[in-house]
């Protein structure tokens, strides 16, 4: 078992003038790296809302429609673990400020794009720019705070995240409706190059790593296999079962035990499964993954459900959805401050459980004409579960790693809760409009399904109930998974 970082040295004992430095400058590279979790999640929250907008202006049918997110959180996904590799060997901080570069530079671009399909690949760059940030921002803050502060600090850092979707929402529908799609990514830009210029200040550099041979190969078999089982789940949602479905579906199941051999053999594999040899660790990791596919897509779920079934247009559908980042804002620096006292495992149980009560509460209550208290009451118990469950998740992972290792297992922890995004918007996008025509589907995606073929609602409706049923059931498996991960030194 790999034991937990422990106090050994001035500046990790406190009332020290070392351990108060070091708190200082914690917090500093805390602000910095908090803006980068605001900055993706802004972008991501704020497209989530904003997307019938988008689709409206290109007119983009179903399957496009449902690449202008996957296309990110694929690349997003697959390049995770490479980048935490390239940080090992080029320099945390230079991997992690060019990602400010890359990030922001495509959001510009993103907003001079002439068609859909031009769009889709400037968000492909885009997550390459969100893969540096995201592989390496939890591991500066490990370094960077004691050890007995360590849960305090990811519980302000992941409570960030909550402020994303708490303003990601509300700004990508008021941006929408007043200043169009493009406003949607130019908003990015100012607070890229801030987060950019406050990092050259703050962040210190860290010594590199001995150089070792990057796993290219794993690399690009993941990338392969992931896009094969995403082609499949989109277009069965918006073309049903079809050569692409097949196709997609087959080169996963055949790619996926190629990968594994590869991963197996390789001298540095990008997924070194062998890290992951102890129980706590491989369940906490399992753990997430489902709380991931668990949660990720309500938002986006709950913004298409108010536009397509009760004709809010962008902002009104962002207020309603808000009750799911208050819940989070709350619950982040809350259990941050708990972890001091209860131990990480614990707040991951009983984040994972309300993540999954709320889903419950959306579940029974689903329908056209369900008062919005109930639905609000579901949105904040998930919200509350994920803020819960993300900082105790994170911190009994971080805190159970050699310091040697926490890059490159960092960005294995996070491209596993990455793939569970990935899926579950790629999952719940396929469910919603299971029942409806290919006409229909369109119309859900462009916000105008309620005016335009009120017929339709109810089979909405029916996929609604039908993703909200699978993502229940995936958060009751996170239930199991977290208690599992328990320690035996818990």
């Amino acid at each position: 078992m790999v034991a937990a970082p422990q106090a050994t040295s001035p500046q990790d004992a406190p009332g020290t003038p070392e351990y108060a430095a070091r708190m200082r400058y914690a917090w500093r590279v805390c602000s910095v790296t908090s803006l980068g979790l605001i900055l993706i999640g802004v972008n991501g929250s704020t497209l989530n809302v904003a997307l019938p907008e988008v689709v409206r202006h290109f007119d983009a049918g179903p399957f496009a429609a449902s690449w202008i997110l996957l296309s990110f959180l694929l690349v997003n996904t697959a390049s995770l673990v490479f980048f935490a590799r390239i940080a090992d060997l080029f320099g945390r901080r230079e991997t992690y400020l060019l990602g400010f570069a890359v990030f922001t530079l495509a959001a510009l671009l993103s907003g001079f794009a002439p068609n859909v399909w031009v769009l889709i690949a400037l968000r492909a760059v885009q997550a390459l720019g969100a893969s540096m940030i995201l592989a390496n921002g939890t591991v500066i803050i490990t370094g960077a705070f004691p050890p007995d502060r360590l849960s305090e600090g990811m519980g302000v850092y992941m409570g960030t995240l909550s402020v994303a979707q708490l303003a990601g929402p509300t700004v990508g529908g008021l941006i929408a409706d007043t200043l169009g799609w493009r406003g949607v990514f130019w908003f990015n830009v100012p607070f890229g190059l801030a987060a950019l210029v406050w990092g050259l200040i703050v962040l210190r550099r860290v010594p590199r790593r001995e150089r070792e041979p990057v796993d290219a190969l794993g690399n690009l078999l993941i990338f392969v296999a992931l896009s094969g089982a995403l082609v499949s789940l989109s277009e069965a949602g918006s073309g049903g079962v079809g050569p692409l479905v097949i196709g997609g579906a087959a080169a996963f199941a055949v790619l996926l035990p190629v990968l594994l051999l590869v991963e197996r053999r390789a001298a540095n594999p990008v997924l070194d499964l062998r890290l992951f040899g102890e129980r706590s660790l491989a369940f906490a990791n399992l753990a997430s993954f489902c709380n991931a596919l668990a949660r990720s897509a309500v938002v986006l779920l709950l913004a298409l459900y108010f536009q397509a079934v009760r004709g809010m247009n962008a902002f009104e559908a962002a207020l309603a959805v808000l009750p799911t980042a208050v819940g989070m804002a709350i619950a982040s620096p809350v259990a941050g401050r708990l972890g001091r006292r209860v131990r990480p495992h614990a707040l991951a149980v009983a984040g994972a459980s309300l993540s999954a009560a709320g889903l419950l509460v959306l579940l029974v209550s689903a329908g056209p004409r369900t008062p919005y208290a109930v639905l609000a009451a579901g949105l904040f118990l998930a919200g509350c579960g994920s803020g819960a469950f993300l900082t105790g998740n994170t911190t009994q992972v971080m805190s159970e790693l050699p310091a040697d290792r926490l890059g490159v297992v960092n960005g294995f922890r996070v491209m596993v809760m990455n793939v569970g995004i990935v899926l579950s918007v790629a999952l719940t996008l396929s469910l919603l409009t299971s029942a409806l025509t290919g006409r229909d589907k369109a119309l859900v995606y462009a916000g105008t399904l309620s005016r335009l073929s009120p017929e339709a609602v109810e089979g909405l409706v029916t996929g609604y109930q039908r993703a909200l049923a699978a993502l229940a059931a995936v958060a009751l498996a996170a239930i199991v998974s977290a208690a599992l991960a328990r320690s035996r030194r818990s």
